[in-house]
């Protein structure tokens, strides 16, 4: 199994991105296909989740102004994230896990997006 995460990049404050990670090996309608990001020197947290029916849910710094969506069809997730702020920061990794369980069974290795002020 194997999900490649791209599109980070250099942006500067108000302006978007738009990530992608494309799985490979897995079923990819059976999984629940999240993004988490970490910030330097902090931990690891949510940002955004879809299951294979494209239900969403995302973490509350991000309401509003990030967008996950997924092609079943091309194994891809997309996360587009707009009004960037520097706080937003981080690498940004991808995830996916079974529906139904808690723990996720694959990560991504990362894509870095820094927001200048």
């Amino acid at each position: 199994v194997q999900l490649q995460a791209s599109g980070g990049g250099l942006v500067q404050a108000g302006g978007s991105l738009r990530l992608s990670c494309a799985a490979s090996g897995l079923t990819f309608s059976t999984y629940v296909m999240s993004w988490f990001r970490q910030a330097p020197g902090k931990e690891r947290e949510f940002v955004a989740t879809s299951d294979w029916r494209g239900t969403t849910a995302y973490a509350d710094f991000v309401k509003g102004r990030f967008a996950i969506s997924r092609d079943n069809a091309k194994n891809t997730v997309y996360l587009q994230m707009n009004s960037l702020k520097p706080e937003d920061t981080a690498v940004y990794y991808c995830a996916a896990k079974l529906s139904g369980t808690a723990s996720y069974n694959y990560w991504g290795q990362g894509t870095q997006v820094t927001v200048s002020s």
